[in-house]
């Protein structure tokens, strides 16, 4: 596989609902009606969306009993997360049955949860945050799904910080997760907001720049590995306190301060999908 040009790489296509439902959703004349029409095309696709929206995560008062009902319960912007979400586990398919995979499935969802509830203490918007949190590792998934076998054995026997896996994939694929998420982004033709967030995610916070999605899917990223959700299990952690002397003062004084609540929330949020 080392050093193939993306264009031979053979990747399965990511569910095309998903994807079309994150293009129309950033438009700001969608109506809702087109959003519950585009994922009824897909029945299974659809089926999994309505289960996800009536499990106790998302917890409605009254159960959705079609599409237009859950976006209407629950809005069109939290709608992008959950078919992302959804997406996401359809992509991996039978590959999630092996450990490292549900290791890489696990942070993905513990790092979107801990966006969601970052940007809530501040001025960001929240659901894109749960959105940005899910589309970050886009690229880790795509490298999976290409080989599986051989990229969970890289996870398995990696050591050292998060980052530093990027030179074992492009040993292996010519390329990193990272580079891979960027040209996923750019020929699914999404926003370029989140181009920053699949390829910049391993960088060091910049202190010298404004608080932003980029920013906050990092630390966010960071503390998913911290608090029991690393994507790999030789992967080296920051401590906690460090990661929170990151934040803004605003977001820093009004954060989880303790590293075992947030942990525990995060695990049943993620027990709470996976059970459906």
């Amino acid at each position: 596989m080392a050093k193939l040009p993306w264009a031979h790489l053979r990747l399965p296509p990511f569910p095309q609902v998903a994807i079309r439902v994150l293009q129309l959703a950033n438009n700001e004349n969608v109506q809702l009606h087109q959003l519950a029409d585009l994922i009824s095309t897909d029945p299974a696709f659809a089926s999994e969306v309505l289960t996800v929206a009536n499990s106790i995560l998302y917890a409605p008062r009254f159960p959705a009993s079609s599409i237009m009902q859950a976006i209407a319960v629950l809005g069109a912007d939290h709608l992008q997360g959950m078919c992302l979400t959804v997406g996401v586990r359809a992509y991996l398919g039978k590959a999630l049955n092996q450990p490292a995979m549900q290791n890489l499935w696990r942070h993905n969802l513990a790092c979107a949860m801990i966006s969601q509830q970052l940007a809530s203490v501040g001025t960001l918007d929240e659901e894109i945050a749960y959105t940005s949190g899910i589309l970050h590792d886009v690229g880790r998934f795509a490298l999976a799904v290409i080989q599986p076998k051989a990229y969970a054995s890289l996870l398995e026997t990696h050591r050292g910080p998060a980052g530093s896996i990027l030179e074992g994939e492009q040993e292996l694929f010519g390329m990193d997760h990272c580079e891979a998420g960027e040209k996923l982004i750019a020929g699914w033709k999404l926003p370029a907001e989140f181009t920053a967030i699949v390829s910049e995610h391993h960088r060091p916070v910049r202190q010298d720049s404004a608080w932003g999605m980029a920013e906050l899917t990092k630390v966010s990223c960071r503390m998913a590995d911290t608090v029991g959700f690393a994507a790999f299990p030789g992967c080296e952690v920051t401590p906690y306190a460090e990661l929170l002397d990151e934040l803004p003062t605003r977001e820093r004084l009004q954060f989880c301060p303790d590293m075992e609540t947030l942990a525990n929330e995060v695990a049943r949020n993620i027990q709470a999908i996976e059970s459906v």
